[in-house]
């Protein structure tokens, strides 16, 4: 899969310190349109960080985030909800609403931003479900899934929107190298059919190398990237 050039997101020198603890430190780089980038680097050099700056829950000291003329650091309030439904993300634990069933958790986003009537939202929730093969499961409740399928229904509702970019926080974490392996099949079985850009977070190296067209490490201790490229 080659990816092209042309950026959905720039991050322009940015810093983020925690009081006197700076964690980044004039950091840039771009994220091309339809690409799979994953973000690597040691335990406390600030991925799980930066990934929260490109969503807009961790404001920078310092430095832009660019999602097309909008920069997402300083944009309003009608801007940041412009740019919120046009990204999907998987926390590291799915984060589903337990008392919800999984229909409901894919559900919510629809209905919290569009005027779609309940019978488009359950056809929508179904075909996401189908896409990630969890067919048949829209009222089980979280607890009843496995850590693998908690997962595959966050990507389901990650997706709700049909955003343009999705964010994965460690999307291997704590699971079996086999539901690991079909998980990395699924990412890039959605990034091949819908060309969807993907920013991922991982320490895995086997799905590093399965899934990146391109990586950037980060460095706890220049604060920065210190690597770019393929795997």
């Amino acid at each position: 899969r080659s990816a092209p050039d042309k950026p959905i997101i720039i991050v322009e020198n940015a810093t983020v310190r925690f009081g006197s603890n700076t964690v980044l430190q004039n950091v840039s780089f771009q994220v091309r349109r339809g690409e799979i980038l994953v973000i690597v680097g040691e335990s406390g050099c600030g991925k799980t960080t930066l990934l929260k700056v490109m969503i807009s829950l961790q404001k920078t000291n310092a430095g832009k985030v660019l999602f097309g003329a909008t920069d997402i650091m300083a944009a309003g309030e009608q801007e940041l909800n412009g740019f919120l439904q046009n990204i999907g993300v998987l926390f590291q634990s799915s984060a589903l609403f337990s008392s919800m069933t999984i229909q409901e958790n894919i559900a919510l986003p629809l209905q919290e931003y569009t005027t779609l009537d309940a019978a488009t939202i359950d056809l929508i929730v179904k075909m996401k479900l189908g896409m990630v093969n969890l067919a048949g499961y829209e009222n089980h409740y979280p607890a009843e899934l496995s850590g693998g399928m908690k997962k595959r229904a966050g990507i389901a509702r990650a997706m709700a929107l049909d955003p343009q970019v999705l964010f994965f926080d460690e999307l291997s974490a704590g699971l079996d190298p086999i539901t690991a392996a079909e998980l990395d099949d699924l990412i890039i079985k959605t990034n091949g059919a819908l060309g969807t850009t993907m920013v991922v977070v991982s320490h895995e190296l086997q799905s590093i190398c399965k899934i990146a067209d391109r990586v950037i490490m980060l460095d706890k201790y220049s604060k920065g990237i210190i690597a770019e490229g393929t795997p």
